[in-house]
């Protein structure tokens, strides 16, 4: 394949984008080469500036659950823009969203939506920590919650110490309230609540890690921070902005059949548009402005072309009583194959998948943690990246990252999808 157009637009994007990108996950850092730049997409389908075309396993990072370009979401989309794109004020459209997520979601009594699943990270924290009167929060190695400050933290000396910066810019002020533990390991959990009691106010994990490849809890790591969490008053947040609605029509609430106290979401909520919400019980909403004292504001919060997107894709998930099967039935067979061929060229591979999040982890250790997912050799992935770039069929550029399965995806696009990966496999 060629990527003349890329290149030469990557080469302009450098001298006014810092990076030449506005996320840096897309500059290809973690693989080496020139990202590709996508002029449009449809359904399980980006065409780049080059015109191939390649299967997409990205799918933006997992809200385009139901394909690119999905025709009910565009519609909405232009005919809300035709009336206005944005004011400002209240809109019987959030109202409408809002009452059907409340219906889809255990647990929550109230949402309130924002602009992405940062701010929705970010919020949920501040709401947490005013409802407990408690600083400290725990989060996992490994996990990401958006770029905000209190989440740019990597581990201290010892499993009980304060976390540290990991980005120039975020004070230690800010970082000692940020205690970082294991993921899959409770021991380590209960530790930093002996060694900090009374001061922790909430818990934030991904309850199925997207961001060091798609790491599953372990059977009994969630039901056991509930207790810990129940046990010391500490509030427990679950970060499903890339598993709510996704893994379940509830997310992973319904999943794993346990009560988060706060939850935020993102990606799927907007249909593909920028938007987050973070949700919870009336006695721990009601803490916020303007009911209670915890502050939070946005003049885009709502937005109405976001929550015109948003409603057809709830509305779509909701409707659709067999669409998460499918979406289980398919990565499940992406996976069979995925295995088959790597077992013929005898690579060494680990994969994780739960419901339509997978990754391919290039070692034989099971990766149940940020530690294990490390230990995967990123040359062999960097060689897989590119392989199936050349082949097209487009993976996240980064060996820490899930891919996404759509449900517009054919068995004849994972039968092609399995076919590459074998070609790929006999060159690693």
């Amino acid at each position: 394949m060629l990527y003349q157009r890329s290149s030469q637009l990557f080469a302009e994007a450098e001298q006014v984008i810092p990076g030449g990108v506005n996320s840096p996950v897309r500059a290809f850092k973690a693989v080496g080469g020139t990202p590709i730049f996508i002029k449009e997409a449809k359904g399980p389908y980006i065409y780049d500036e080059d015109g191939n075309k390649l299967i997409d396993y990205i799918n933006s990072w997992g809200p385009m659950i139901l394909g690119h370009a999905y025709e009910p979401v565009v519609n909405a989309v232009i005919e809300r823009a035709k009336k206005g794109t944005s004011f400002g004020t209240p809109t019987a459209l959030e109202t409408e969203i809002a009452a059907l997520a409340v219906s889809m979601v255990p647990n929550i009594d109230k949402i309130r939506f924002v602009n992405s699943g940062t701010e929705a990270c970010m919020s949920a924290i501040r709401l947490a920590r005013g409802c407990t009167k408690r600083d400290k929060i725990i989060k996992f190695a490994g996990c990401y919650h958006g770029h905000s400050d209190s989440f740019l933290i990597q581990a201290g000396s010892g499993a009980v110490t304060f976390g540290t910066p990991n980005s120039p810019g975020v004070t230690q002020g800010t970082a000692k309230d940020t205690l970082l533990a294991t993921y899959n390991d409770l021991k380590n959990v209960a530790d930093l609540f002996a060694a900090n009691k009374n001061e922790i106010a909430a818990i934030i994990i991904e309850p199925v890690a997207g961001n060091m490849g798609c790491v599953p809890p372990a059977e009994g790591f969630l039901e056991g921070l509930r207790q810990l969490c129940d046990e010391n008053g500490t509030l427990l947040i679950f970060d499903e902005v890339m598993t709510g609605f996704r893994l379940a029509k509830g997310g992973a609430q319904e999943l794993f059949n346990i009560k988060a106290d706060i939850v935020a979401f993102g990606k799927v909520i907007g249909g593909g548009l920028p938007v987050g919400a973070f949700a919870a019980r009336n006695e721990i909403m009601n803490y916020l402005a303007p009911l209670g004292p915890v502050y939070q504001a946005g003049t885009l919060s709502g937005n109405p072309l976001a929550m015109a997107a948003g409603l057809e894709m709830l509305k779509a998930l909701n409707n659709d009583t067999d669409v998460f099967k499918r979406l289980e039935e398919k990565t499940a067979y992406l996976e069979a194959g995925i295995r088959k061929q790597l077992d013929g060229a005898n690579v060494v591979y680990t994969i994780n998948r739960r419901g339509s999040m997978i990754s391919v982890h290039f070692d034989a250790t099971p990766v149940t943690d940020f530690k294990s997912a490390a230990n995967g050799d990123n040359e062999t992935f960097k060689k897989f990246f590119h392989g199936l770039l050349k082949e097209g069929v487009y993976i996240a550029p980064s060996a820490y990252e899930t891919w996404f399965i759509t449900d517009a995806l054919t068995y004849e696009d994972l039968d092609a999808t399995i076919a590459a990966i074998g070609r790929v496999a006999q060159t690693l």
